[in-house]
């Protein structure tokens, strides 16, 4: 197993996907904290700045036509062409409410978008409130083609990654807070009904994405934290309070750079564990060809495993 960093022009290039097809295949992208969107060049040799998006890009994925959809944690669903640096916002409301924390997106067949609002009380800025104070009230939502946004899923614990089944039967969607990935069933005898592809994961889990492999891949921002576990049980005083101490002071996440990838009946298939004192806080992932990629919200940099 061979791990190489390749470094951005600007601090947390949280996520990552890789292009298909055209002159951008195999090109890897990613959205810094000043509003980036770079692109690395398939060989590593060359990052270029494509677009910019005025708030803060999280989730990206590639459309049908080639085309960016970012999830940006201020600005809602964007569309962005990497070619022409053009940004169009698709939607940043629900049922006429601005969103607070769009993160994480995955794009059905249909043209369905289907994402996630980590929170309707605390934005990116302020995610350990949330996160600590366990207040349950992220999102799955989907945005049909006419773009109509519907809730899909509540009351869920910092929703987070989002990820479509490699045939489109069930949407999957991680609860950080809760270290588990729930799951919506879309087709088949379970349509409409909620399960999890995972539980009492090993650590908190972040992104999710489909791999070129079928499977889920899923990171691990941080191990378990028996602290934060504690707190998340606690009265909602004590855990309103832990969020108000000085910043030095509270529970911070362990480095770590981590990702499982799970089959369709939840069965765990690879468990990518790196040791490296170069890189921390996974966030971000995406296996393509046997390659891993990692974004990381405190990095300035994108990293690759080969399997």
């Amino acid at each position: 197993m061979t791990f190489k960093v390749h470094q951005m022009p600007a601090m947390g290039a949280e996520d990552v996907v890789v292009g298909l097809g055209g002159k951008h295949e195999g090109a890897v992208f990613t959205g810094t904290e000043d509003g980036s969107i770079y692109r690395l060049s398939h060989d590593g040799a060359r990052v270029d700045r494509v677009a910019h998006t005025g708030g803060r890009p999280l989730g990206i994925e590639v459309d049908p036509d080639g085309r960016l959809l970012v999830c940006d944690a201020h600005r809602g669903v964007l569309r962005v062409d990497p070619d022409s640096g053009g940004v169009e916002q698709l939607t940043d409301r629900v049922n006429g409410v601005k969103m607070m924390f769009c993160n994480n997106a995955a794009i059905a067949t249909s043209g369905d978008v289907w994402f996630s609002d980590s929170s309707k009380h605390f934005s990116i800025e302020k995610w350990k409130d949330d996160f600590v104070q366990n207040t349950r009230t992220g999102r799955l939502l989907v945005m049909r083609p006419d773009g109509r946004v519907e809730v899909k899923l509540e009351r869920l614990a910092f929703a987070n990654g989002v990820a479509l089944a490699r045939g489109e039967s069930y949407v999957a969607v991680a609860e950080t807070g809760a270290r588990t990935v729930a799951r919506l069933w879309l087709t088949g005898a379970k349509a409409g009904q909620r399960d999890f592809l995972a539980t009492d994961l090993p650590g908190y889990p972040d992104n999710i994405a489909r791999g070129s492999d079928g499977l889920i891949w899923v990171t691990i921002a941080s191990p378990t934290d028996a602290v934060v576990e504690r707190l998340q049980q606690a009265p909602m005083w004590v855990r309103r309070q832990v969020t108000r101490i000085p910043e030095r002071a509270q529970p911070k996440p362990k480095r770590t750079v981590r990702a499982q990838a799970f089959d369709d009946t939840g069965a765990l298939v690879h468990d990518v564990d790196v040791e490296t004192s170069d890189y921390h806080m996974a966030t971000g992932v995406r296996e393509h060809d046997g390659r891993v990629w990692f974004g990381s919200l405190h990095e300035p940099a994108v990293a690759v495993v080969d399997l």
